[in-house]
């Protein structure tokens, strides 16, 4: 029984910008692989195997430019280490999507699950024509830092506002510092949204799905909880399953 264990795909998560971010992705994933296998799911034994590794260095990503050279060299080390224990493995966090390009050309044994292609094979599938996205200042901006820019070829992209960029970007300050359950974060949360045009909004930025929100203002659409049903897709196999 044990070696059955042994052929599912290892799950690796990097987070450190923020650590919390890194929770969130686990139990959405765990939450994911229940579901998935729904009547053939027997409690701990299968649940993913997952390696996490947090990096508090990785926190500089929330000013991308200023700090490239430093997260870049973390980033790396992390996944190299983490490629040797796992198959799959996701950057709890949007920012550091960037480095997708340079992950991929060191070629290492483990395949990264990037966030935003993660993100435009659900709008596809979806048929969502026209999306707003709302993240860190790196990301909402869609420039050279923004691993999202790849959106623009296949979607319609709300041009981020000035204003908009500056308060989103401090709100995610304000979470990552006070916490989700700070007082005004839900209220200055709900304004943004509110401010946007597009009916369906991408929160591509893993601490804004930790805001609750008020329920009929926008389709919110949470990439973290995406990423974790492909990884709990990826962690499984119908083959494993029937041959239990």
């Amino acid at each position: 029984m044990l070696t059955s264990f042994n052929t599912h795909p290892k799950i690796g998560i990097i987070t450190g910008s923020g650590p919390d971010a890194g929770l969130d992705l686990w139990r959405k994933l765990l939450r994911a692989n229940r579901a998935m296998l729904g009547t053939h799911f027997r409690g701990d034994l299968d649940a993913p195997n997952v390696t996490i590794f947090s990096e508090p260095a990785l926190g500089l990503s929330m000013e991308l430019a200023a700090n490239d050279a430093a997260v870049w060299a973390c980033l790396k080390e992390t996944a190299q280490a983490m490629a040797q224990r796992v198959d799959y493995y996701a950057i709890a966090c949007n920012t550091l999507n960037y480095y997708q390009p340079q992950l991929e050309a060191l070629q290492l044994p483990a395949k990264l699950v990037s966030f935003a292609d993660t993100a435009l094979e659900f709008l596809q599938a979806a048929r969502i024509q026209r999306v707003a996205l709302l993240g860190a200042r790196p990301v909402i901006e869609f420039g050279p830092w923004s691993p999202y820019r790849k959106l623009a070829a296949h979607v319609d992209l709300e041009p981020p506002d000035a204003a908009v960029v500056e308060q989103v970007h401090q709100l995610i300050y304000d979470v990552k510092t006070h916490g989700q359950d700070a007082p005004d974060i839900r209220e200055r949360f709900g304004a943004i949204l509110d401010a946007l045009q597009s009916d369906t909004v991408l929160l591509a930025c893993t601490e804004l799905p930790l805001i609750a929100q008020e329920p009929g203002r926008k389709r919110t659409v949470d990439v973290t909880d995406l990423v974790a049903h492909k990884l709990a897709r990826l962690a499984n196999t119908f083959e494993n399953i029937e041959k239990r």
